[in-house]
């Protein structure tokens, strides 16, 4: 690929993000993308959100679960940039018709107190620099045609990321073992997906510290304030317009979203 095509590329995801419309699978055509290409691409997406003035305000981790790096063919997660237009409350209502095929993750979300400069960063460094953490879910949504993805195809479209929401409250990554963390998600007031903190590469700190590092392959780094979502802790949950979901975290607190 060359950097036309990357443009031209990053142009099509953003236009599908905007008028609502999925995409044939980017690989159909591009056989043969690298990953390296496929973050190009997902650049010139973001820069497009910028364009449009949006701000980057932190980061997702994606792909935490041996089941869904087998499944993609990888050996590795992937990441994605939070922008402040996907950011809503916890009780917020979203509506389904700003999403193409929307699914829900449970999730524990790092709020950082200090910068993260890989390489070289560790679970510690990462404990030390969040001011707390925060119980999350994540709305995943795939600008790729029936979540037809490969993993070139989920990075360039921005890991799939569609919008996010925050709990209430938050709480130091000190007080609490992160990996034993207990999750509980309810769909309509039904309990539809369990699971701990543990399901996020051994320990959510882990995921947040492979971003670190892979960002700082790239120089970039994690800045104070943004907002770190460290990867599923179950199953993706399908949503439609009238579900409310809650998640409770064990030590961490709960949070909802409905969708209308």
């Amino acid at each position: 690929m060359n950097k036309q095509e990357i443009h031209v590329l990053g142009q099509q995801l953003h236009q599908a993000l905007s008028n609502g419309q999925a995409l044939a699978p980017l690989t159909d055509t591009y056989p043969d993308m690298t990953l390296e290409q496929a973050y190009e691409v997902q650049l010139a997406m973001i820069q497009r959100r910028l364009d449009d003035g949006q701000r980057v305000i932190g980061k997702k981790i994606g792909v935490t679960s041996k089941v869904v790096m087998d499944m993609l063919g990888v050996d590795q997660p992937d990441f994605g940039h939070l922008l402040s237009d996907m950011l809503y409350a916890d009780g917020a209502a979203i509506a389904i018709d700003g999403l193409i095929a929307p699914k829900a993750e449970g999730e524990i979300a790092f709020v950082l107190k200090e910068d993260l400069h890989g390489p070289g960063i560790t679970v510690a460094d990462v404990l030390r620099a969040t001011d707390y953490v925060m119980p999350c879910f994540e709305i995943v949504d795939s600008r790729i045609r029936d979540w037809k993805i490969r993993i070139q195809d989920t990075v360039a479209d921005n890991a799939s990321a569609g919008a996010f929401v925050l709990g209430g409250q938050g709480v130091s990554p000190r007080d609490v073992d992160l990996a034993c963390v207990g999750m509980t998600l309810e769909k309509n007031g039904e309990v539809v997906a369990t699971g701990a903190g543990a399901a996020a590469l051994g320990h959510p700190a882990n995921a947040v510290a492979w971003l670190a590092n892979k960002l700082g392959e790239l120089g970039i780094g994690l800045n104070k304030g943004e907002v770190i979502l460290s990867g599923s802790l179950a199953a993706m949950v399908p949503v439609k317009a009238g579900d409310q979901l809650r998640i409770s975290l064990g030590g961490i607190g709960s949070a909802s979203v409905r969708f209308v």
